[in-house]
């Protein structure tokens, strides 16, 4: 038995000191055969606490890449020689791995974490029937460990909603259920709802539940559940919103108990009244229906008058006594219509101070009277509005620039009046605070009916929104020694590679990208974002003669009222300032056009144009558009209209969702110059053409805070409107779309179109398309002959008595600042010349340039007439001397 036992104790340390032995050649071999290159091999380790198997202290967790963000994947084990990753079944090179050791103080034991990195490029490779995994294996003397699988999957979001909610009108203590199915994502995103912007919480509100799929349901709806909800999504990458979902709570009126009856009347009759107050119709509810008013015979036929029978007196006697009380009435009301026609005359002129900016000519059809006082309001004043109330010119800068769009103006006393009633200059009028109960939504549908009539269509609120946008567009193209020019389509945005600016025998694929997401650039104080964010590529490029590099903005240049940066964003994500456009600088050279900046530049990076107003009259360019498409009511028609920075990338996005959404641009975009006043904008829709079609209440005025324009971060803002057809066979729409800011600018944009698209006139969305090649490479992508190049810069790079030298050449094209920046390059004529190809890309306007040549006398030919033949054997000359 002892025997045995020692021979089987002796087997037992045999077999480990051989699990050992196999360990370590298995180890060797490994590092043999993963540092076979770079001859490495696994780092030496001691085996400790025998007997034990490695513990995992940490395993490794699921991990997403964001964008092209490498990610970590981590473990520790105890006790641990070694650690290994093994991804997708193969082992991980040992180059790969960063390994810690350290000892454990409780137990004595050696820890061992290690960890490496994993790249967008190798999960994109991996095409396997999961996916992309990776775990960990540890050794120690007695064994190994497996740790758990652990995934990696690319992040993402798409733009799209898989469903939008959809507005709804509920009467009072009726649910509401608002669908949303968000985005696909990874991921999967999370989804958090917003009611006028701000964020709903369930938790706080029993009456809420939005932990059903997504969906948010009102058990009970109220009137202060009335407003504008939208459906927020978000994962690691991303947010996107839905569109806004418009939901009206409304209150059917009821009727209260009956009056008692009144005194027997001499035409023996009684009467009692009743009042729609029990509740009241709010929101566009029903008014109650039947009569207010109900009246008898108050004495069953024994009524007397005088001193005979009722059914005694004779029928003329009771004609004439009738025809009598009806002339008088009728006489009174003549008198008390021309009087109020006089006094309401005399009234108006006294009041003519504060004018009419904007009068709907169909207001007395019963369509809306804008009326936009050009001072600030005066609170002892009432104002008198016909139809759907506007709302008021702000009370100061702070409330104009900071209130919400949908909030009451508090403490406003406003009179409504019908527009029959202004074309008759009736007076009488029923009052209406316009201060609501704080839940009350939207402006104007607490006002008290006097007379009855059905339930109205309930008001479409206006819907102001950023819309989503896609992350970036992107464009690429391989150049050479020869240079060439690289052009984002429809977004203003470029890039020029002079000739020579790659060394030769060498060649770089060249990307180009637009932001189109969230901006980057977080704007400090009043400084603003005039221009998308641009980024050029690769990073690590060295080019041997400075790049033009084009970029889109929107402000009105000037030196009086902007002070305008250039910013690059860093490898860690800040923004830095480059240069003041203004300042004078040799590293970099801006020149600032109307619409474009050009930049001379010698590396890549992201940038971007800020803009920081030094007087109240600094001008940003805003383009308004107006799209229209049917809606689901087969009678309704909505118009939305964009006022977007006046970049080309700007407007492409919003053609781009308005194309997804079935909208048509109807009619040519237009200019408004937004002043930096503090004023909001205001938009209306005006002359609707009456007994055609009818806007829906509330609508007809929409104004933007300042803050909102002004500071958009280039977010395409919009606002719908909503009209209605009488008939389905009006199919021809008219009317005039007013945009002005207060106290500004004011563009109107003309409707003349036909809701079927069979029948509509296609507008073109944008007046110059660029290049449907993005690449062009070569001596072709240049407007200067090559050979003619050659020699204006050996004429104007040397230096001349009389002044004829590049410095005149840089002057005769408009470059008459930071001169010094010229200076310091090998061919100052060249970079004037790479300058004048970027600035005239589109029109090539080789005459401007001959005729600057002439004025300084260098030479007298017309460079337009050159011939062909004359221009072939140039660039045949060139592409010879260069072994094309």
């Amino acid at each position: 038995m002892g025997r045995s036992a020692a021979a089987g104790g002796g087997g037992a340390g045999a077999r480990r000191w051989l699990q050992w032995l196999g360990l370590c050649f298995w180890a060797a071999g490994a590092a043999a055969a993963r540092g076979a290159d770079s001859g490495e091999a696994l780092p030496d380790s001691i085996p400790s606490a025998p007997g034990t198997l490695p513990h995992f202290i940490e395993e490794p967790d699921d991990a997403y890449i964001i964008k092209s963000n490498p990610i970590a994947l981590r473990c520790k084990a105890r006790p641990a020689m070694q650690i290994f990753f093994k991804c997708n079944g193969e082992w991980v090179h040992q180059n790969e791995h960063v390994s810690e050791e350290s000892l454990d103080e409780s137990s004595g034991l050696k820890v061992r974490e290690v960890f490496i990195n994993v790249t967008r490029q190798q999960v994109e490779d991996f095409h396997g029937p999961e996916d992309y995994w990776c775990q960990c294996v540890a050794w120690s003397h007695l064994g190994t460990s497996k740790s758990r699988k652990a995934s990696v999957r690319i992040a993402y979001l798409r733009k799209n909603f898989e469903q939008d909610p959809q507005g709804r009108e509920v009467p009072i203590e009726g649910m509401i259920v608002l669908h949303c199915r968000p985005p696909e994502g990874v991921p999967a995103a999370e989804v958090e709802w917003l009611k006028n912007e701000e964020p709903i919480d369930s938790e706080q509100d029993e009456n809420i539940d939005t932990r059903a799929d997504h969906n948010l349901i009102i058990r009970q709806a109220r009137l202060s559940d009335s407003g504008n909800y939208t459906c927020m999504a978000a994962n690691i990458v991303a947010k996107r919103r839905s569109l806004s979902a418009t939901v009206v709570v409304y209150v059917d009126g009821s009727w209260e108990l009956w009056s008692e009856w009144s005194v027997c009347s001499p035409e023996c009759e009684h009467l009692r009244i009743r009042e729609c107050t029990a509740p009241p119709p709010r929101n566009g509810g029903k008014f109650c229906e039947g009569l207010s008013q109900e009246s008898e015979n108050c004495t069953d036929g024994l009524c007397i008058l005088d001193k005979k029978p009722l059914h005694e007196i004779k029928p003329q006697s009771i004609e004439n006594a009738s025809d009598i009380a009806l002339y008088s009435g009728l006489g009174a009301a003549v008198v008390a219509v021309a009087v109020l026609v006089v006094g309401v005359t005399l009234y108006r002129r006294s009041q003519s101070d504060y004018g009419v900016d904007v009068i709907d000519s169909s207001a007395l059809t019963g369509n809306s009277l804008l009326l936009n006082s050009a001072m600030q309001p005066d609170l002892t004043v009432s104002r008198t509005y016909s139809g759907p109330i506007c709302l008021q010119d702000p009370l100061d800068k702070e409330l104009m620039t900071e209130s919400s769009l949908f909030n009451p103006l508090s403490d406003i006393k406003v009179k409504v009046q019908s527009s029959f009633m202004v074309s008759l200059g009736v007076s009488e009028r029923a009052d209406y605070h316009g201060k609501n109960h704080p839940g009350t939504f939207p402006h104007g549908n607490n006002r008290s009916f006097t007379t009855m009539h059905p339930r109205n269509k309930a008001p479409y609120i206006q819907n102001l929104s950023s819309l989503p946008t896609r992350t970036e567009l992107r464009t690429t193209g391989v150049f050479g020694h020869l240079g060439g020019r690289l052009v984002m389509p429809n977004t203003g945005v470029s890039l020029l590679i002079p000739h020579g600016a790659i060394p030769e025998e060498n060649s770089w694929e060249i990307y180009m990208s637009i932001n189109q997401g969230e901006p980057s650039l977080q704007s400090d104080g009043s400084e603003v974002l005039l221009s998308p964010e641009v980024t050029c590529g690769p990073p690590d490029m060295v080019v041997t003669t400075p790049f033009a590099l084009t970029i889109p903005h929107c402000a009105d240049v000037s030196s009086e009222h902007w002070n305008i940066h250039l910013k690059k964003r860093t490898q860690q994500g800040k923004w830095e300032e480059v240069m003041s456009v203004e300042d004078e600088s040799t590293s970099c050279y801006c020149l600032l056009d109307p619409f474009a900046c050009h930049v001379l530049l010698d590396s890549f990076g992201t940038y971007a144009l800020t803009g920081e107003p030094i007087t109240d009259c600094a001008v940003k360019q805003l383009k308004v558009a107006v799209f229209g498409c049917m809606s689901c009511n087969s009678l309704d028609y909505n118009l939305r209209v964009y006022c977007v920075d006046n970049t080309p990338c700007a407007f492409q996005e919003v053609v781009s969702d308005e194309r997804h959404h079935g909208g048509q641009l109807l009619e040519e975009p237009k200019l408004l110059h937004f002043k930096g006043n503090t004023f909001s904008l205001q938009i209306s829709v005006l002359d609707i053409p009456p007994f055609l079609w009818r806007i829906k209440p509330f609508t007809a005025c929409q104004e933007v805070p300042f803050s909102r324009v002004w500071s958009s971060n280039r977010q395409p803002l919009h606002c719908a409107f909503s009209l209605e057809r009488y008939t389905p066979t009006t199919t021809q729409l008219s009317c005039k779309i007013c945009i002005r800011q207060l106290k500004g600018h004011e563009q109107i944009l003309q409707v003349q179109t036909s809701i079927l698209e069979s029948e509509r006139e296609t507008i073109t969305f944008f007046a110059q398309e660029d290049s449907t090649f993005p690449a062009q490479t070569g001596p072709k992508a240049f407007k200067i002959p090559y050979s003619i190049r050659q020699r204006i810069c050996a004429t104007f790079d040397t230096p001349n008595a009389k002044g004829k030298d590049w410095q005149m050449l840089a002057q005769k094209n408009s470059i008459n600042r930071n001169l010094s920046y010229f200076a310091t390059q090998s061919s100052p004529s060249a970079v004037i010349l790479n300058l004048w190809e970027a600035r005239h890309q589109h029109d090539g306007d080789l005459d401007s340039l001959a005729c600057a040549l002439e004025e300084i006398g260098r030479t007298h030919t017309k460079l337009s007439n050159i011939s062909e033949s004359q221009l072939d054997e140039a660039d045949f000359n060139y592409s010879r001397q260069n072994g094309l």
